[in-house]
């Protein structure tokens, strides 16, 4: 298909280059399904929930039809492959309102009791660099937080996870954020837009914001192989497709 003009070739605002070439010969689509069909696995890194809203629309149009054959539009839905070799798993951070009516001493006192807390000596934005390891920003400083020993169970898929990690042993029983969905007391910040964001939330409208290591492309397929669904705001994927390039009408 290269040998032909592209759709589309452009760069957005973010340096990402889009290009699009368009297959309509049935020879090249008819292999293309062939090579897809010894696809042993395809997983879904993101969009689950949309995916699951496809679904129910589908079944929702079939119990409307009931004479459907299978080829209508509303049997599928628009996806995008990208092979997990090319896909850039990216922290997915967060940043709470309020210290749930703790003192910032209180705050890290409790903290203390699953974490390690360690102050940075350079006040510059911490990065985790590996996984259980996390970044506190509170009160203009930077720590590092280890998750101790014993305080998740690391044959759990979802439970060794650090969002889990964090969410159970820090933002619910400290914070008081039971669900990270529906809470309007806290936010999410895609690790595209750096630490200094974080800072920022929480000199603006945040009390304290807390940086991720990057959940790992493996565990987003150990977690489908064992028939689970990622926590919320998990990963933070890149590229992303533009908004709008690709459309699929019902």
């Amino acid at each position: 298909m290269r040998d032909h003009a592209p759709v589309n070739d452009f760069v957005t605002d973010d340096d990402v280059r889009h290009v699009v070439w368009g297959i309509d010969d049935i020879q090249t689509i008819s292999d293309l399904t062939e090579l897809f069909g010894g696809v042993e696995s395809l997983y879904i890194a993101d969009g689950h929930h949309r995916a699951a809203s496809a679904v129910k629309v589908g079944q929702m149009r079939r119990e409307q039809r009931p004479d459907y054959t299978g080829d209508e539009p509303f049997n599928y839905f628009l996806v995008a492959l990208v092979p997990d070799s090319d896909l850039c798993v990216m922290d997915y951070n967060r940043v709470v309102r309020d210290l749930n009516g703790l003192s910032s001493e209180e705050f890290i006192h409790k903290i203390a009791e699953k974490f390690m807390v360690e102050p940075c000596l350079v006040n510059e934005p911490y990065s985790p660099t590996a996984a259980h390891l996390f970044g506190m920003y509170l009160d203009g400083a930077w720590y590092k937080l280890t998750a101790k020993p014993g305080t998740f169970d690391d044959d759990n898929v979802i439970e060794r996870l650090d969002v889990s990690i964090l969410q159970n042993n820090l933002l619910a029983p400290i914070l008081g954020i039971r669900d990270p969905k529906t809470d309007q007391r806290i936010d999410f910040v895609g690790g595209i837009r750096g630490l200094q964001e974080l800072e920022r939330r929480v000199a603006s409208d945040m009390a304290v914001a807390f940086a991720l290591y990057p959940t790992s492309v493996h565990d987003v397929m150990a977690v489908a192989d064992a028939g689970q669904i990622m926590p919320p705001k998990s990963t933070w994927f890149e590229p992303k497709l533009r908004c709008g390039l690709f459309v699929y009408v019902l």
